[in-house]
């Protein structure tokens, strides 16, 4: 099979869908890769590196998608990513179809085989491909509201872990998934006082059990939510529908409730977000303020710190695009019901239930998708 990995171009995105040893990996199994000239650059990666592992670069991302039966990327394709998709063409990479109507058109009407990391399952009942970025932006989370809590960025002027005779920050994230396990660790690794609020009583369980002395566990419905949420210094959103746009869990009427200049983390933003007053911000401009509340909603947080980002996605994607190559995708779907869940559009068809719901649009399942 040929493999083709272009250049990121959504604003301020370094990270880059193969790495060098993913790279090596494929072209030992008898398969070639195309690389995109300094695809690799802002993970730290030189063509020098992928030639070394025996990939080809090319020049442009025209070439990648002109020669490739498969291309596999980070963010979802832009417009122009997009019009160079055709019928028959596997891609595979991050799609966040439900708040994106656009992007669904045009994959629909590619004709592609469009395979999203984030709805790929597994035996858990996991996400093991949106599983490390998650890892990553939760881990961000609390350092990005750090900073947006400072004062020169508009926000209230609190340290997270105070000082001797000052109280710390009041921390809240909302969802105990794997985004906010992490928010929370890190949160009150700063010194913060955190809560982290989920609606399932198993996973607020295992919380406790392993992060009780950090930090407190709560129940996630509305009135318990909103009574935290005014007295918080940061919230941070960490809830996921697999698939599907994230619920609305604070109204812009309900920003005049909290605290003047506090810090909202919207980590769900890839979904819609979880705040009815987000939307998408950029590295380069990552904060607005609304009401009086400052906002960070940056859509592809994982890619400030893109070396680490690239190294954990690539570990995670490795084996599902090995098996598409070697297998090819219908095959390797049939046999794989984890890797036929991430499938999302194929041949003009949509494939997955909870965009289609999102959306309003029909569709078909995978297991239709296999027979077409």
């Amino acid at each position: 099979m040929k493999i083709g990995c272009p250049k990121e171009i959504k604003p301020q995105e370094f990270r880059v869908g193969m790495t060098p040893n993913a790279a090596r990996e494929a072209v030992l199994a008898g398969h070639a890769v195309m690389i995109q000239t300094g695809a690799g650059v802002g993970a730290g990666f030189t063509d020098a590196d992928y030639i070394a592992a025996g990939a080809a670069i090319v020049g442009t991302a025209a070439e990648v998608f002109a020669a490739a039966d498969m291309v596999v990327k980070v963010k979802e394709p832009q417009p122009v990513e997009r019009a160079m998709l055709r019928a028959g063409q596997v891609l595979f990479t991050y799609l966040h179809l439900a708040p994106d109507p656009d992007q669904t058109r045009d994959l629909l009407a590619s004709g592609a085989t469009c395979i999203a990391y984030e709805t790929v399952t597994d035996d858990r009942g996991g996400l093991p491909l949106l599983a490390p970025m998650s890892e990553v932006a939760g881990r961000l989370a609390p350092q990005v509201g750090a900073w947006t809590l400072q004062k020169a960025n508009g926000g209230r002027g609190v340290l997270m872990g105070g000082v001797p005779g000052v109280l710390p920050a009041k921390v809240l994230v909302i969802g105990g998934g794997v985004v906010g396990t992490h928010a929370g660790k890190i949160a009150a690794g700063m010194g913060a006082d955190v809560t982290v609020l989920d609606r399932s009583i198993n996973r607020l369980r295992y919380l406790d059990d392993v992060f009780g002395g950090q930090f407190k566990c709560g129940y996630a419905d509305a009135a318990t939510t909103i009574e935290l949420a005014r007295q918080a210094d940061l919230i941070i959103g960490a809830v996921l529908i697999p698939g599907a746009a994230a619920p609305k869990l604070i109204s812009r009427a309900q920003l005049a409730e909290l605290k003047p200049g506090a810090a909202l983390v919207d980590v769900a933003i890839d979904q819609g977000g979880c705040f009815e007053t987000s939307r998408a911000t950029t590295h380069q401009d990552p904060i607005y303020e609304v009401d009086g509340i400052m906002h960070y909603c940056v859509a592809n947080m994982p890619g400030a710190v893109a070396r680490t980002s690239t190294q954990a996605l690539g570990n995670a994607t490795l084996p599902f695009m090995m098996a598409l190559a070697n297998k090819g995708w219908k095959r390797a779907c049939a046999e794989d019901k984890h890797l036929l869940a991430g499938l999302n559009v194929h041949a003009g068809k949509l494939t997955y239930a909870a965009v289609g719901e999102a959306l309003g649009l029909p569709s078909i399942t995978g297991a239709e998708a296999l027979t077409i």
